[in-house]
Parts: structure tokens; sequence; C-alpha cells
């Protein structure tokens, strides 16, 4: 029962506001939202809608106006600011559109910046990084550079750099926004077999095909949820074709 699963994130009476006066802002309306472990959430809405706000809220790259924010059991507020940069690193793995990937460095190398951050011994960089990457089928690819990847496995790289030091957490923000059909499918099959081994995936979308494959849609709409409910996910199923 998702009921029996603990409360990993939780956001109570929050609100998001920019600006002031004339020129204030609400991003986020008085939201309440819990998200137990394990649970594959997409958090639906167009633009503007305040679902990347909450988003950078959970993974605490923000911090609200007012109300309450709790990550496994601890109130945010109330982190100092280098244990909050080390629940960033340790607890949440981050997955954006654009890969952010570095440039002129290799695959394995980009896997390890976390490990690095984190101060994880030299001899384990390595070991680590390697693991990550095999876990996302990229074992062939470590010394490729991010410019000889097809946008497939850069992404798939940007996973591995996510998962390197074992998070709760995954927070995707529109992380197939710019891959092809059969593309998006394989990254949505990780996603889901990284939430069977116990991940707890939030993943931000404006698109409903991408959504079914999660467990529960979250909609945002005027920086308020005008809908929270569980659904029976479809299974992503790549072609046969060989992964990109």
């Amino acid at each position: 029962m998702e009921e029996s699963r603990p409360v990993l994130m939780e956001v109570t009476r929050l609100w998001k506001t920019y600006g002031a006066g004339d020129a204030r802002v609400h991003a986020l309306r008085d939201v309440s939202l819990a998200i137990r472990g394990g649970e594959f959430v997409a958090v639906m809405g167009p633009s503007g809608s305040g679902k990347s706000t909450l988003m950078n809220i959970l993974g605490c790259l923000d911090r609200p106006t007012r109300g309450s924010h709790r990550l496994l059991g601890a109130e945010v507020s109330e982190l100092s600011a280098s244990r909050l940069a080390e629940v960033r690193n340790r607890t949440i793995g981050f997955v954006f559109q654009a890969y952010n990937l570095l440039p002129r460095t290799s695959a394995l190398a980009n896997v390890q910046l976390p490990l690095l951050y984190a101060g994880a011994p030299r001899r384990e960089l390595r070991r680590r990084a390697a693991a990550a990457l095999a876990r996302v089928g990229l074992q062939a690819r470590a010394q490729h550079l991010p410019s000889e990847l097809s946008g497939g496995q850069q992404q798939r790289v940007a996973i591995a750099r996510a998962i390197v030091n074992r998070p709760r957490v995954i927070l995707a923000d529109e992380p197939t926004g710019n891959l092809d059909t059969r593309t998006s499918i394989e990254i949505l099959k990780l996603f889901q077999e990284l939430g069977a081994a116990g991940i707890t995936i939030v993943y931000v979308t404006h698109e409903p095909d991408v959504a079914r494959y999660a467990s529960r849609i979250v909609v945002v709409r005027d920086g308020e949820i005008a809908e929270d409910r569980p659904q029976a996910p479809a299974v992503a199923r790549p072609s046969l074709e060989p992964a990109s």
C-alpha cells in the first residue's frame, strides 16, 4: 500500500512570491503535497504554472516565502547552508533537460563530480562512477566526451551522475524535452527501473504522453495544485533497435 511508505518530502501551506506591491507575483499559492518513498510522480502543468518553482523548492534549490518544507522529517528552513549543500549532493539527484555536462570532460569524469564534492575516497571515484555508467548501459562510452555522444547517451550520463551518490530521490525537469520519441521511451524505461529499485522519482513535464509512465499525476495550475491522483503507469517498452 502507498500509505504504508514513509513520507520522504512534504510541503504544507507553501507560498512562493516574487516582487512586491503591484508587481507581486504568486508563483505558488498555499500548496500542500506529500511524496512517499518509492513513488514515481509526474508534476504537470503549462509554462508558468509553478511546477518548476515547486521542483526547485523540493530540491532545496530555492526557499519558500512562507509555509513548511520537510525533507526526511527535518524542516529545511532550519538546516544550515552546509547541511543543505550536503542534502543536495547526497540525498537528491538532479536531471535537467539540457544535460548540464562539462563539455571537455569524459563521461566517466562527469559522473565522478558528485563524488568529488562529497569527499569520497579517490580509490572509490572510478569504481563507483563506472558502476553508475554500467547501470545506464554506457560502460563502453566511459572515455567519450559529450560531443561524441548522442542526446540520449548524454542524458543517460546525466542520470548516472544523478545516481552515483545513491540518492533517495531524483528530481527530473523535462529530461526528455530534447529527445526523439524512441530515445524518450528508453529514458523513461530507465526511470521506471530506478523507481522499481526504490528511488523516488519526481518528474516535471508538460507532456501527457510522458506523464502516463508515472504512478501518480500532480497537476499544477496558476500556482495551485489542481489535481492529484494515482494511476496505473504505462510500461515503457523501447523498440528493438539499438539504444542511442
